[in-house]
């Protein structure tokens, strides 16, 4: 099969696009995205992805996790590294654990969420 297309934006859905704007262009090692009166929509270019985009939404109310029917919708994971540094990185940035480091050493992962709720994974094994 042919793929249909590639992947050219991520789009996170919040109250604050530049507050989680900001955060993940400190734990992505983005450029920070530049002044704007957009309360609404900002984007950061990210090469995996093309862009990460931020909508605001009004009422907006993060994802459960750890949800027993989907509530969190979807989540991505972040290979890294150097797990301690990155870990330290999301968490001096403003990111959230959800839980404790699972199987530490080699194959460490821990979930967070960002700012805005939504949840992510550091991850030092490719699984």
């Amino acid at each position: 099969m042919v793929a249909v297309g590639s992947m050219t934006q991520l789009v996170l859905e919040c109250a604050d696009v530049h507050g989680l704007a900001e955060f993940w262009a400190e734990v992505l090692d983005l450029e920070h995205p530049a002044a704007t009166d957009d309360e609404d929509w900002l984007t950061l270019e990210w090469a995996p992805v093309g862009r990460l985009s931020f909508r605001r939404v009004d009422g907006y109310q993060p994802p459960a996790w750890p949800g027993s029917s989907g509530e969190s919708q979807m989540h991505f994971d972040l290979l890294v590294p150097d797990f301690i540094q990155a870990d330290l990185a999301v968490l001096d940035a403003g990111g959230r654990p959800l839980t404790e480091v699972l199987d530490p050493g080699p194959k460490a992962w821990r979930v967070y969420s960002d700012p805005a709720g939504h949840p992510f994974c550091l991850v030092s094994v490719p699984e």
